[in-house]
């Protein structure tokens, strides 16, 4: 696979910014990916968690990434906002992402992950709910590595 991120164990680490469409500022956050693969089950699992600075809370999301091809994924998430919900990913060599359209509970929204190097890409992801709550997030993440080894922690 032509990506570290998603596809290699370990920690992930980023920052960027929210928008939301009912506020007029724009919201710092920081972020930790943690990456597991689960060889058994041929699947993937990553937790992020979410901080948006000046918020005691972290927003925690659960995915789990399975059937993978040279092109595509599934994927599932689960978070307490909207519960569970499946989507579907795509892999480029450049891009990886992934896109969730829940018409029953009105939940879509996308997110992709531009390669800069094998160890930083840039995020960009929009989502939007039934209310008319609209949500942009720009950012970047990079591995983290432990400074003495050089392995990815």
């Amino acid at each position: 696979m032509n990506h570290l991120f998603i596809f290699s164990e370990g920690t992930w680490l980023g920052e960027g910014k929210i928008y939301l469409n009912m506020l007029e500022e724009e919201l710092v956050f920081f972020t930790r990916w943690k990456v597991e693969k689960k060889s058994l089950e041929n699947c993937i699992e990553c937790t992020q968690e979410i901080q948006v600075k000046g918020l005691s809370d972290i927003m925690t999301n659960h995915f789990i990434l399975s059937d993978f091809s040279s092109t595509s994924f599934s994927i599932g998430m689960e978070n307490h906002a909207v519960g569970k919900v499946n989507g579907t990913g795509v892999i480029s060599p450049d891009r990886l992402g992934w896109e969730f359209r829940v018409k029953e509970i009105g939940f879509e929204g996308f997110e992709f992950y531009e390669k800069k190097s094998d160890e930083v890409y840039s995020v960009h992801g929009e989502f939007s709910t039934s209310d008319d709550l609209r949500t942009t997030i720009h950012g970047k993440i990079w591995r983290q590595v432990d400074l003495k080894t050089g392995e990815n922690v």
